[in-house]
């Protein structure tokens, strides 16, 4: 099967780059990150991107061996190559709240300018970057920009911020070799910050109580960042309620009341900016139900709703694991997310144009193809249909699951967050166990 030859190279790239990229991770690059915030500027027909800054933190906690993405996951990527040989040194793939603008509605009315936020390991050498967008129209990656950076550069911001209050709630080893997880406070006010590190401890036990999280908790380092908000809470445009908090989030994105986002991710990296951080939670003090997550960008959901832990944990699927929605009848502001002529990158959903690429050896003999919904297939794994929130044409692998109603992950979904937690521990990649 073709999946089976593409594991298969997975876990032999994944020991080559461990013995060839160990060796030479310090010829590249030094302990620190350089942060590189930049514009995408666009609407529904076409998009640019700039650098806006340039900014040296004192940590990367992220794998040194997996540097070049196996994955090929995200809407964005980000390429880094030595300017001198002309070797790709680094790479990752991303999602951001731009993406999702540019499929609604307004985007076919109105250009508009988002700031965004992506880090790599601090170069020793002059690096030539690359930021790639993936188009629906062929779903390949095309360039955005690129530009050179030396490392001297007077244009380097290297100042200090901020420091926050930092709470270690559980250190298991290096943050190079470990899942670094961050929840970060938004809309607690300095008076309540006992209450954000109590919510913080809930959901990391919720988590590790939560195939298959919790056969991994030793791989994770949970750290809670602390950032004071002037008032409690959130924004909630659609019924004129405004907060003045930390990190400028809010219900209503996109005129959808339950989605809960923020679009200033310069404010979150630099709530972060000396914190080891591999997967961010933004932790909002609101007991009202929403979320939202996008791939390796961050989570952000509230703290005391009746389904606060579900949704954490669903949302944390988005953007750790880089796992879609599989429901289809839910109430979205995204039109044509998903181009049904081509394989979906998600690893949970499929169009059938490549399902060869996904979960086709984890089915029980004989499950047919498409998979009726009834005995005796419906509570195994399968093809059915409906999911990516289009209900003909994409396909999930259970009729269940956390990504679709809370329900536990799937096996298809609890693989490709076992990987991607192998991905962070720099070991090589390979199946689920």
């Amino acid at each position: 099967m073709r999946r089976t030859f593409f594991l298969i190279a997975l876990i032999l790239s994944g020991f080559s780059a461990t013995l060839l990229a160990q060796g030479d991770y310090d010829t590249y690059f030094t302990e620190k990150s350089l942060r590189i915030d930049f514009t995408l500027t666009g609407d529904a027909e076409s998009q640019t991107a700039g650098i806006r800054l340039l900014r040296e933190e004192p940590v990367w906690s992220g794998p040194r061996a997996n540097r070049v993405d196996p994955f090929d996951y995200g809407g964005y990527r980000v390429k880094v190559y030595d300017q001198a040989s002309g070797q790709l040194i680094y790479s990752r793939g991303f999602n951001t709240l731009f993406e999702e603008w540019r499929t609604t509605a307004q985007a076919r009315a109105e250009r508009q300018a988002w700031d965004n936020s992506v880090v790599i390991p601090s170069p020793k050498v002059p690096v030539r970057v690359e930021l790639e967008a993936r188009e629906r129209s062929d779903m390949k990656f095309h360039k955005l920009l690129a530009q050179t950076i030396d490392p001297s550069s007077l244009f380097i911001d290297r100042s200090p911020l901020r420091s926050n209050p930092v709470t270690v709630i559980q250190r298991e080893g290096e943050p190079a070799e470990k899942v670094d997880l961050v929840f970060v406070a938004e809309g607690y006010t300095a008076k309540e910050r006992k209450k954000f590190e109590a919510d913080a401890r809930r959901f990391t036990e919720a988590l590790f109580q939560t195939p298959p999280f919790d056969r991994y908790r030793s791989a994770f380092n949970v750290y809670a960042v602390a950032v004071p908000s002037e008032e409690s809470g959130t924004d909630m445009a659609g019924e004129d309620i405004f907060r003045n908090t930390a990190l400028n989030s809010g219900f209503y994105t996109f005129g959808i009341d339950r989605y809960l986002t923020t679009p200033d991710m310069r404010a979150i990296r630099d709530a972060v900016w000396e914190t080891p951080c591999d997967a961010l939670f933004v932790l909002v003090n609101s007991e009202r139900y929403g979320g939202g997550g996008m791939y390796n960008f961050y989570a952000i959901g509230t703290a005391d709703n009746q389904h606060t832990l579900s949704v954490f944990t669903h949302e944390l699927g988005h953007s750790f694991a880089g796992l879609a929605d599989e429901y289809f009848t839910s109430e979205v502001a995204y039109e044509s997310f998903y181009n049904l002529k081509y394989e979906p990158w998600e690893p949970n959903i499929t169009t059938l144009v490549d399902f060869e690429a996904k979960w086709k050896d984890l089915l029980p003999a004989d499950t047919p193809i498409p998979t009726p919904l009834e005995e005796p297939y419906k509570d195994k794994a399968g093809v059915f249909e409906g999911g990516g929130y289009v209900a003909k044409g994409i396909y999930r692998p259970m009729d269940h699951c956390m990504m679709r109603d809370y329900a536990p992950f799937c096996p298809v979904c609890q693989e490709a967050i076992i990987r991607m937690i192998h991905y962070y521990e720099d070991r090589p990649i390979r199946p689920a166990e």
